[in-house]
């Protein structure tokens, strides 16, 4: 691993106390970012700080609900005040709580909406406003939305989901046309089915509405009849991905979703 890759690069990622955004936050760590590691689960954001540290890195730990736009402002600001700028910001935050179609309810909506949707939106105004305040030719900055396979179509059981990542593509194309004159580049990555505590949680809500009969059986039968790979992925599955959206190597791409999916979508 290039341990030079990233230096220089101030990253803030939202989501960041377990799953793919921890790994995220470690491996940009390992390739000489300065990271922010903000999540609501402030004792996870504090644990994957301090193994960052351990390594050698530089992280400080920042807890955020990501719907809260005071909140967001704020982790912003401590990254800035921390590291002296913000480079890259990771919009990785998500929640999920599967319903069938005719079951979904108002409250299931708001809440998967506001976090995936209005989070990432939030993350976006606040880090352009800070990255536009530093200059243009102190750029160029990355702002990275994490989507889904689900950006790009939905399952019965996910509708709500489903609909909050289109918005982060959406986000994505809007976002890269509204700030590419400030010298920010707006992309985003697309994980499948990835095995992470989001994951096994989703497998057990899955079974509980009878979508599946038992726990496991959800990911199995993806990997089986889905993914060309023939195999669900593991959040070092995507790190490298995430790592090149961050580096120089991606400066000339803006309004990208890459998917990460094992060939569950073709483009």
């Amino acid at each position: 691993m290039d341990n030079t890759r990233l230096s220089g690069k101030n990253c803030l990622i939202t989501g960041a106390a377990r799953g793919m955004g921890a790994a995220v936050a470690e491996h940009y760590a390992a390739q000489g970012a300065k990271v922010c590691v903000a999540d609501i689960n402030i004792e996870g954001c504090e644990e994957v700080a301090a193994r960052i540290k351990a390594k050698g890195g530089d992280a400080i730990a920042v807890k955020l609900n990501v719907t809260d736009r005071a909140e967001v402002t704020a982790a912003v600001k401590a990254t800035a005040d921390a590291f002296g700028s913000l480079n890259v910001m990771v919009n990785n935050a998500g929640i999920n709580k599967p319903l069938m179609f005719l079951d979904i309810t108002e409250e299931n909506w708001h809440q998967i909406m506001n976090v995936n949707a209005l989070g990432c939106l939030l993350g976006m105004q606040e880090a352009a406003k800070q990255m536009i305040s530093q200059g243009k030719d102190n750029g160029p900055y990355k702002i990275i939305n994490v989507g889904s396979i689900l950006s790009r179509q939905a399952f019965d059981d996910v509708v709500p989901y489903s609909c909050s990542k289109h918005a982060v593509l959406a986000m994505i194309n809007g976002g890269a046309k509204a700030l590419v004159d400030h010298n920010i580049t707006v992309n985003g990555y697309g994980p499948g089915v990835v095995r992470t505590e989001l994951w096994e949680q989703l497998d057990k809500d899955l079974v509980s509405i009878g979508k599946f009969d038992k726990q496991g059986q959800s990911m199995d039968e993806l990997a089986e009849k889905m993914i060309l790979m023939k195999r669900y992925s593991y959040p070092e599955d995507v790190v490298g991905t995430a790592s090149f959206l961050a580096s120089q190597e991606s400066d000339y791409m803006t309004g990208q979703l890459l998917m990460i999916d094992g060939g569950m979508i073709m483009q």
